[in-house]
């Protein structure tokens, strides 16, 4: 009794440490610094007054969040809404509806659409045929709303109302669950002086989004379209080459390497700004074998334009942070591994983010390896990076003829074993019988030598010892 109360009390005493110790890692992964004094401590001129309302960073390879604060306050995104327009185009020509080098031939709408003074665009010539590769860049480096419309309007042969809903639909498809579209450049309709108005949609509705919404929409359009960085990390392009219609397109990621704020690694993805919803920056960098997605919203004040560089300066700064303490990397090799303490072997590499410094934890279940890090995955859609194993046997690598003679070997040694056990028996048995009838002749007085029986009891006894050495110095006798 005193030993089963002991095991309870160390049982609870390793219960207690677990629980609390787990407590620990999770606040210590998730514990963080304002992002005004990290912005500030990386050596950025800033203030209380252009402060993020919201921001994430998350890893783009496993969706696990490194950064959150605010990450799912609902905020008008602005241009970066962009980013789902340029999904549904580039899912389109996944499926075989149209190419890059597709021509789209400028209406008098769309012409007239570029003129608007109070939208951002590039210029559009009606009758002139441009190539869906040039209305990318337009859309995803000058952030123009003619060419966004232009491209929506392609890929739903001229429905507005239809694209919306598709934006929508892939929404709740990605795991968006808080997000909202009414338009598909970020400005809303009612901006285009009538030449965009998708019928049954609200006119006036801003599009409505948050953090974290739009750093799994970047997720997943890296990870579906890695082509998308081609049109999101030039800091200038000219499109429509050697025609007379030529344009140089200046990009507004002032985070790109060589300009205002550049930053090592960055290439995409999009700005936007708006008067409701101020400066945001959705962003993608790589370094080594690490990329990160980082969305800052809300930037300052649209009545002052120094939030459009504000936002680079506060998503510099958590990048920063974020490089400094994890890394992507290979943990795990193909093959043959010991994870706690038991033997695997896995169907392949195995890749996963883990704090620098620091050796990875691991779980098993159900054939199943999976990284313990203590992140959390930024949507239910993005399952944690796990890889298939098997346990580990003990002649897995050998050719079926050597498993076959294996086997044959042992059901003759078992079979060797059965008989030497046999001649044993039958020998002690013999001379038990030959015993028993000696002990009854002595007692009625008659002499008796050794019989034959006992004898060959002997002799049985004595082969079958011999046998069963044999059998286990070298091998089966049959």
């Amino acid at each position: 009794m005193k030993i089963r109360n002991l095991l309870l009390k160390i049982c609870s005493l390793l219960l207690f440490i677990s629980y609390f110790s787990s407590i620990f890692s999770v606040s210590t992964v998730y514990a963080q610094e304002d992002i005004l004094t990290v912005t500030q401590n990386a050596g950025y001129q800033t203030s209380e007054f252009y402060k993020p309302k919201a921001s994430i960073v998350i890893d783009a390879a496993t969706g696990q969040v490194l950064w959150e604060d605010n990450p799912d306050l609902a905020w008008n995104p602005a241009s970066i809404a962009k980013l789902m327009s340029a999904y549904l185009v580039f899912e389109a020509m996944s499926q075989g509806k149209f190419t890059l080098d597709t021509i789209v031939k400028a209406t008098e709408s769309d012409q007239a659409i570029s003129q608007i003074y109070e939208l951002s665009n590039n210029v559009i010539v009606a009758g002139v045929d441009y190539p869906v590769r040039d209305l990318l860049y337009a859309t995803l480096v000058q952030s123009s709303n003619v060419a966004t419309v232009m491209l929506a309007n392609l890929v739903t042969a001229n429905d507005e109302a239809k694209f919306i809903h598709m934006m929508n639909d892939k929404a709740k498809e990605l795991g968006m669950t808080n997000s909202t579209f009414y338009n598909s450049s970020g400005a809303e309709s009612s901006a285009f002086n009538g030449y965009y108005n998708p019928q049954g949609i609200d006119p006036t509705a801003d599009n409505v989004t948050t953090a974290r919404d739009l750093a799994i929409l970047s997720y997943f359009l890296l990870k579906n379209y890695p082509d998308t960085l081609t049109y999101t990390a030039p800091t200038q392009i000219t499109i429509m080459e050697n025609t007379p219609y030529a344009e140089i397109l200046e990009n507004h990621n002032y985070s790109l390497p060589g300009l205002a704020y550049g930053y090592e690694g960055a290439d995409g993805l999009k700005t936007g700004s708006s008067p409701t919803g101020g400066f945001n920056y959705a962003a993608t960098a790589k370094r080594g074998e690490t990329r990160l997605i980082e969305v800052v919203l809300g930037v300052g004040d649209w009545q002052d334009q120094q939030g459009e560089f504000q936002r680079h300066a506060f998503g510099n700064a958590i990048f920063d942070q974020a490089f400094a303490t994890y890394e992507y990397k290979k943990l795990l090799s193909q093959g043959n591994n010991t994870i706690n303490n038991e033997k695997i072997i896995l169907d392949q590499d195995f890749y996963g983010l883990i704090q620098k410094n620091t050796e990875p934890a691991f779980t098993l279940a159900a054939n199943k390896l999976s990284l313990d890090n203590g992140l959390a995955q930024v949507a239910p859609t993005i399952a944690a990076p796990s890889v298939g194993y098997e346990p580990e046997k003990i002649i897995e690598s050998q050719p079926q003829k050597n498993i076959s003679i294996l086997t044959n070997k042992n059901s003759s040694s078992m079979t060797a074993f059965f008989i030497n056990g046999l001649l044993v028996i039958l020998g002690l048995l013999l001379m038990a019988v030959a015993k028993l009838i000696q002990s009854r002749a002595v007692r009625r007085g008659r002499s008796q030598k050794s019989s034959p029986a006992f004898k060959l009891g002997i002799v049985l006894l004595l082969i079958g010892i011999g046998l069963s050495i044999y059998t286990f110095v070298n091998g089966p006798w049959i």
